[in-house]
């Protein structure tokens, strides 16, 4: 089943409490983490693969409107859907502005909510089948040229700050290239790689042995961190 990896984002405890109540009793929702400012929600954004984020509007530090134009400001396919969840109807017109896709007035119930989220899941899907690389290689900048690197050549890809580290088959050098992690993650299949932590993106067909913490691919041991491991499983207790 397609997941949703999902943050909410409120500044009143009780009302992040049942957002994340409903976002874990909702099938196709993975919660990735709940904030209680937008700064530190734009911290996860920037370094985690977000599907969907579930945002109040009245906020101290960053008001979810100015949130929202950050995010709708963010280059490609892969930024996060945003649904605004709010006390204050007059804040609809701009929240749709910002390319919410949903307003949800509080106090909403778990019937509202789903429909909200069904709403994400079938956008996303769309996008995702629209966006979906047609070739089978990437080719990345390497110093002063372009190396074409074809997916099952790949055995996992390290993040490193402002460059990632290509682990190629039958190469004992990896490619360095500068690019980030998440938006190399975009454009990968992702029905053949996935990131399993914050520095690692593996190729699904290459791993050996899949431990609680670690899995490893041509005896290099990676970590699993703990938001990945259950979509990891999943996919693994699929292919049995």
């Amino acid at each position: 089943m397609t997941k949703l990896r999902c943050i909410a984002l409120d500044d009143e405890p009780l009302a992040l409490a049942l957002i994340k109540e409903f976002i874990l009793k909702t099938p196709f929702l993975e919660l990735v983490g709940t904030c209680e400012n937008a700064i530190e929600a734009l911290e996860i954004v920037r370094n985690e693969k977000i599907d969907l984020i579930f945002s109040d509007i009245q906020m101290n530090d960053l008001s979810g409107l100015e949130f929202g134009r950050v995010i709708s400001g963010m280059e490609g396919t892969g930024r996060p859907l945003l649904i605004f969840t709010t006390a204050y109807d007059q804040y609809a017109l701009q929240g749709y502005k910002v390319d919410a896709i949903d307003y949800l007035l509080k106090p909403f119930s778990y019937e509202d909510f789903v429909k909200a989220a069904t709403k994400a899941l079938n956008l996303r899907n769309a996008r995702a089948s629209a966006s979906q690389p047609a070739s089978n290689f990437i080719m990345f900048k390497v110093e002063y040229q372009h190396v074409k690197v074809f997916h099952d050549d790949i055995l996992y890809i390290e993040g490193l700050k402002d460059y990632v580290k290509v682990h190629i088959k039958n190469q004992t050098k990896p490619l360095l290239s500068l690019m980030s992690l998440k938006s190399l993650e975009e454009r990968l299949p992702d029905n053949k790689f996935m990131r399993v932590h914050r520095s690692f993106i593996i190729n699904l067909d290459e791993v050996n042995t899949l431990g609680r913490n670690t899995l490893t691919i041509s005896s290099h041991e990676i970590p699993v961190s703990d938001s990945y491991r259950d979509k990891l499983q999943q996919y693994f207790n699929s292919e049995l």
